[in-house]
């Protein structure tokens, strides 16, 4: 899609449609007061009757063919004094995506007059909206029955100071495609999205943004010690991949932010498998890494002044003849052994030798993401990431960033008791702790890796894919965490 900024009067701009913000409370301000003036009241009128409220991403349509723009599009931002930054890219996606299912090739976007409070942000939010807003899951039909016809869009920067929006819009395009991509990777299926395939993406996506990657097999991890990782791939016929990216954005700092996905790229279960019904979705089980990868390769082109690694494991989770069965015992690259009580559990044995390997590297902070738990839906829905963690101060760090970008995070605790639950007769720990408290038994298993290193770790399960859309987002992969990672980076960089 092709971005551009304009400073032309909203109202002698030539589009195929021009968007205008609109609040709850009906008043109509700078360009939407314009336009409005322009098609006779008609807007004035539809919110006076009531037929669009203003409420956040409803659309209100009006033909204006005698204008330079044909059609005027008018998009709620919801109540004016609860309006913050990310709005603008519900706002801007929910444009794109209506006026791209109406046929519209060429749209300009006007901002509220807000914006002139956070100009760089907003600026951002829009960029970042307009381009996640095409996202479709029809990646695999070869005739979309309504496909998005949006191919530029044109921001109307009005009396915004153009350095500080220009800075904005550069910074949300780098985001939304990020973002887009690790949703392109979440959506593939896994006959598709191997582990080979993605570290296949991951290398080509890092060459182009300047990253440093290594791409590690079996042989490799298994010298490294990791029997924990190795242990859930060893029932695959499709060979496992470690993967490593290196951003080297202040040499001179010795200190290193890891972030570590988990890539599942598919998971049956393993031995204790799970059941057919909606077994599918098991191909977004590596959005934790995806989010990894996506965030590490915008870095790259952002190029923040820190150091970051970014750790992937991947494999899928089979019940091969060769699969980690039911009480196997298994050991970790920190020496700890480990009781696979349930094969399902696969995820933080993965992620046990990523969040060593990340300590083995010199990590002085670490961040990991993973649909880990189904306990976390059951506890927040589909609102909100659980987010468990072991040093204060880096999670409200932590919490302080992620809070703009409109993805919402919610700090769980962490008791000894959740560790207790963790103990294994036999073994150092076990995979499961039962049924109580699962998100935070699984939180407090990863938690026996970290050491003590300061650790936030985040349960998307609930939110890195959505079963429904949104005015402003097609259903399926919603690329969190990405803008939580690129948040707290750039607010660690600073």
């Amino acid at each position: 899609m092709q971005l551009r900024i304009v400073h032309d009067a909203p109202e002698s701009l030539r589009a195929g449609a021009l968007v205008v913000p609109v609040f709850s409370d009906g008043r109509l301000e700078g360009a939407a007061a314009a336009a409005d003036k322009a098609v006779g009241g008609a807007l004035s009128d539809a919110l006076q009757s009531g037929e669009t409220k203003g409420k956040l991403g409803e659309t209100a349509l009006i033909h204006a063919k005698d204008l330079p723009f044909r059609r005027l599009l008018a998009v709620g931002l919801g109540e004016r004094a609860a309006f913050e930054p990310f709005m603008l890219a519900r706002y801007a996606g929910a444009a794109v995506r209506t006026l791209g299912r109406n046929g519209i090739e060429e749209i300009a976007i006007a901002l509220p007059g807000e914006a002139k409070a956070a100009t760089v942000a907003c600026g951002a939010a829009i960029a970042e909206g307009a381009i996640t807003g095409t996202f479709e899951m029809s990646i695999y039909q070869a005739k979309p029955e309504k496909p998005l016809a949006v191919n530029a869009v044109a921001f109307l920067r009005g009396d915004l100071d153009a350095k500080a929006f220009e800075e904005g819009v550069a910074r949300g395009t780098i985001v939304g495609e990020a973002v887009n991509f690790a949703r392109r990777l979440a959506v593939t299926p896994s006959n598709d999205m191997t582990p080979t395939h993605l570290a296949n993406e991951a290398t080509g996506a890092a060459k182009e943004a300047g990253v440093a990657i290594e791409v590690h097999d079996a042989d490799w991890a298994r010298k490294e010690g990791m029997g924990s990782f190795l242990s859930v791939a060893q029932g695959s016929a499709q060979p496992p991949k470690f993967i490593v990216m290196t951003y080297k954005g202040d040499p001179s700092s010795k200190e290193l932010l890891a972030l570590v996905g988990k890539g599942i790229t598919f998971d049956t279960g393993g031995i204790s498998i799970k059941p057919a019904e909606r077994m599918e979705d098991m191909k977004y089980d590596m959005s934790g890494g995806a989010a990894v990868i996506a965030a590490m390769c915008a870095i790259g082109k952002r190029k923040p002044r820190i150091n970051v690694v970014g750790i992937v494991p991947a494999t899928e989770n089979m019940p091969g003849g060769r699969a980690t069965k039911p009480g196997d015992i298994v050991k970790a690259m920190n020496g700890k052994t480990i009781e696979v009580i349930n094969t399902d559990a696969e995820g933080r044995l993965i992620l046990a030798d990523g969040l060593c390997y990340a300590n083995k590297l010199g990590a002085t902070r670490i961040v990991d993401a993973a649909t880990l738990t189904g306990a976390v839906v059951i506890a927040l829905g589909h609102a909100a990431s659980a987010v468990v963690a072991n040093d204060d101060a880096f999670v409200e760090r932590f919490l302080a960033a992620a809070k703009p970008t409109g993805e919402r995070y919610w700090r769980m605790p962490l008791y000894e008791d959740y560790s207790d639950q963790m103990k294994s007769d036999i073994a150092d720990l076990k995979n499961t702790g039962g049924r109580a408290g699962g998100t935070l038994t699984a939180a407090a298993f990863l938690k026996a890796f970290v050491g003590d290193t300061p650790w936030v770790h985040l349960d998307v399960a609930g939110t890195a894919y959505l079963d429904r859309g949104f005015p402003w987002s097609a259903k399926g992969p919603t690329g969190t965490p990405v803008r939580a990672f690129l948040a707290l980076i750039e607010s660690l960089s600073s």
